[in-house]
């Protein structure tokens, strides 16, 4: 095998089964891969080298025996904000730097269960507030895609900024990631992978570092629509411990890809289509319904007319509950604790300046705002009916249409630095992705061609709750239609 790093997770996964190559041997190859790209894409904040190998031979000696579970010896990357036992978790903030969890996540438990290998823990925007990985303690993710027009460092979108560019780099087979606003499906669009935001509720939040609880999702960054069914069905399970898990059967959604869509009815929300938006992705949009046409599916125009509401009440609604989820880091209690205060208040006051960042004490200003009396009905409960409003769009067209066909995001991916300076600029990235959020309904988004610079553009499929089956069918279609094969060229 010329170059294991470039498989993916399901040729992997038959490779190894088939004992072509051992799990070890995969595993060194991506740690070398890691230890050569890291310093320059900073993906990953933690290598767990040792734990990886450890992983990869007891996966070697159950194959041998013929013995193994569903994902048993692929080397995968965690985002930081799930919670490894004996490995740090900061969710990319000075607040948890050097915090050791005593205990696993649902969704890393499912997956070690499953056989998986863990290379380590990967970059993230801080508390996952972010949408290019820049509000990282660690320090910017770089994208491995460069465009051919400019030299610039790109970003690789956020908050999952690490998850997506280790797996376009090829320093994992496949990655955990999280999505409250679009922090899934952004990245992906942004780095030509796959990645999906399954129903709320289909995978467990608990080991998850909260952001905003209603919202907050895990799912998988892969390198093809048929991984990233693969790893979804290991990340989701029914779960005692998280209140909000769904008791429902987790399928085999890799039943649904290559089925025929013909008769399907396609979605095509016409207040998706945004002032100021770029020809390029218009075109792309275009394409892709022309290609569902193609493959026999009925294209039907659908209104959404509360979307124009969803930015604004995603942008109270997700700081009140950060507000809340992350007032327990004070200091006292947990995380960073400030040296040399006079007081109880000082000592409150400093822990948290010096332990959260510029973006996440701006969302927790918000938040507070928002909830302080006087100000809670007129924004945050607002917000909240509004939200409702937003659901109830959804709700009113899926008797017309069986899925939603939508850009992923309003560009692509755009140079470190450009947007930090205006939170507004930045925020408007989730403007596709925000709604599938607040109303909890699956999104997925797939690579579908390329921009004129070169760079990777994305469709996203939002579906029914729980009929990520659909999604999964309309968007394994997309992507053999797109035949995206493109792949970045190395520089770093």
């Amino acid at each position: 095998m010329s170059d294991l790093t470039q498989l993916t997770l399901k040729a992997a996964l038959d490779g190894l089964k088939a004992r072509d190559f051992s799990s070890e041997e995969i595993t060194r190859a991506f740690v070398a891969n890691i230890d050569a790209a890291n310093p320059t894409l900073n993906a990953f904040v933690v290598q767990t080298t040792d734990k990886a190998l450890e992983m990869a031979r007891a996966s070697d000696a159950r194959l041998a025996k013929g013995e193994g579970g569903a994902l048993e010896g692929a080397p995968l990357g965690i985002k930081d904000l799930f919670c490894t036992q004996g490995v740090q978790t900061t969710a990319g903030s000075n607040m948890l730097r050097g915090f050791v969890p005593p205990y696993e996540s649902t969704v890393t438990s499912n997956l070690w269960a499953d056989g998986a290998v863990m290379l380590g823990k990967l970059n993230m925007d801080e508390f996952a507030m972010g949408s290019s990985n820049e509000t990282s303690a660690f320090g910017p993710v770089k994208n491995p895609w460069k465009s051919k027009t400019s030299n610039a460092e790109l970003t690789p979108g956020g908050s999952s900024g690490g998850s997506a560019s280790a797996v376009a780099g090829d320093l994992c087979l496949a990655a955990t990631a999280s999505d409250t606003g679009g922090s899934i499906r952004q990245p992906a669009a942004f780095t030509g992978t796959v990645g999906i935001k399954p129903t709320y509720g289909r995978a467990s939040r608990f080991g998850m570092v909260a952001f905003a609880s209603s919202l907050d999702q895990a799912g998988p960054i892969t390198k093809t629509v048929e991984d990233a069914a693969i790893l979804l069905r290991s990340m989701c399970s029914f779960d005692v411990k998280d209140a909000t898990s769904l008791d429902i059967e987790t399928p085999d959604w890799t039943q649904s890809l290559g089925k025929s869509v013909k008769g399907l009815r396609i979605g095509v929300p016409a207040e998706y289509v945004v002032d100021g938006m770029p020809a390029e992705i218009q075109a792309l949009w275009d394409q892709g319904i022309a290609w569902l046409k193609d493959a026999g599916c009925e294209i039907v125009p659908i209104s959404l007319p509360h979307t124009k509401y969803a930015l604004p009440a995603y942008y109270i609604i997700a700081p009140a509950e950060a507000s809340s989820n992350l007032a327990r880091y004070d200091g006292m209690r947990f995380g960073h604790r400030a040296e040399g205060t006079s007081s109880l208040t000082d000592l409150y006051e400093t822990s948290r300046a010096e332990g959260f960042g510029k973006e996440v004490q701006r969302r927790l200003t918000i938040g507070a705002y928002v909830l302080s009396a006087g100000f809670y009905d007129a924004y945050y409960v607002r917000a909240l009916k509004v939200r409702r409003r937003i659901a109830e769009d959804f709700d009113n067209v899926w008797d017309k249409v069986d899925a939603i066909v939508t850009p992923s995001t309003p560009s692509a991916a755009f140079a470190l630095g450009d947007k930090q300076i205006d939170p507004l600029q930045m925020y408007l990235n989730d403007i596709f992705t925000v709604t599938a959020n607040l109303a909890g309904l699956p999104g997925i988004s797939v690579p579908a061609g390329l921009d004129s610079g070169g760079l990777p553009l994305g469709l996203q499929v939002i579906g029914k709750a729980l009929d990520e089956a659909t999604v999964f069918q309309v968007a394994s279609a997309l992507e053999d239609a797109a035949g995206f094969v493109a792949k970045p060229e190395k520089w770093w």
